[in-house]
């Protein structure tokens, strides 16, 4: 495998675009763990703790694949894979049409699924699909650790993260341990939802991941029958944000009976009405994240 190039996480809501939709967020069964702790393993945990306090933040370490964002309808030459890190609530299996557990290659790795061109792996895969996940910090920065370097991606050219709102220890595991080329934070207008957006720009930053733009998200309701539009979570909030962290807007979602509809039937709209306006504004908004991308390591 290759040296990697370029990886880009989407933060705050979703970024599904290519092979999903923009949504509110709100197989190796070794990652699952039911039973309670015995006091051995309590201390062992303690231990373990205490050395990762002890030694400060963890170095980042290039993953053995091609790493970078892009979306295959933008180019389909391009090798493209999608990694679910949202532990607790996992949806790329659905919104990708996508079940079972991942086989096992020859050197133990887990092979992700394939759907509509584009290589997945989620905890979804992992666990039963109403089992809760109910694990605390070290326990997540272990799955997340086997989910980006105990699979076989392949020769990858790109590899988008889909990341859960927030800025614990899913974004912090992810972002201190691998290069990472770029971030999307992606918002609804409301202020409620940028107050998330603007802590998850910020956490960025401080962990040294270029934040490459804005997406907002249900930006604006047409009503199928009479064409008016509505600002049902407020107009341009994601905007007025954008010009505070000095960031640009990469393009709009309108909140449409299509998208979800695509989203829950595992029917991703970019492939299923490609033709459509709303699978033109993902790829758009594709091209403008690529755009900002750095050029990759040589």
């Amino acid at each position: 495998m290759g040296a990697w190039q370029r990886l880009l996480l989407c933060g705050g809501v979703s970024f599904r675009s290519g092979c999903g939709a923009f949504a509110p967020r709100g197989g190796s069964r070794v990652l699952v763990c039911r039973r309670q702790l015995s006091g051995g393993e309590s201390e062992t945990l303690k231990e373990r703790r205490t050395q990762i306090m002890t030694r400060g933040l963890p170095k980042q370490k290039p993953i053995e694949v091609n790493l970078a964002l892009a979306l295959a309808a933008n180019d389909s030459s391009k090798a493209i894979g999608l990694l679910d890190v949202d532990v607790y609530g996992p949806s790329i299996p659905k919104m990708m049409n996508l079940k079972g557990n991942p086989e096992l290659s020859q050197s133990n790795l887990m092979r992700p699924l394939l759907n509509y061109g584009i290589a997945c792996m989620s905890m979804g895969f992992l666990v039963e699909e109403t089992a809760p996940v109910v694990w605390r910090g070290l326990m997540v920065m272990s799955a997340i650790e086997k989910l980006l370097r105990q699979v076989d991606w392949g020769q990858l050219d790109y590899l988008v993260v889909d990341m859960p709102p927030g800025t614990g220890d899913v974004q912090l595991s992810v972002s201190q341990n691998i290069p990472i080329s770029g971030a999307v934070i992606v918002s609804t207008p409301q202020d409620i939802a940028l107050m998330d957006a603007h802590k998850g720009a910020e956490m960025f930053r401080k962990v040294h991941v270029p934040v490459l733009g804005l997406v907002q998200n249900m930006s604006v309701f047409q009503c199928p029958k009479c064409k008016h539009k509505t600002h049902i979570f407020g107009a341009d909030g994601a905007r007025r944000l954008a010009r505070t962290l000095d960031l640009d807007v990469l393009g709009d979602i309108p909140l449409h009976l299509n998208i979800r509809e695509a989203s829950d039937t595992g029917q991703p709209i970019v492939f299923s009405q490609p033709e459509s306006d709303e699978a033109k504004a993902y790829l758009r908004i594709a091209t403008e994240v690529v755009r900002r991308l750095p050029p990759p390591p040589e």
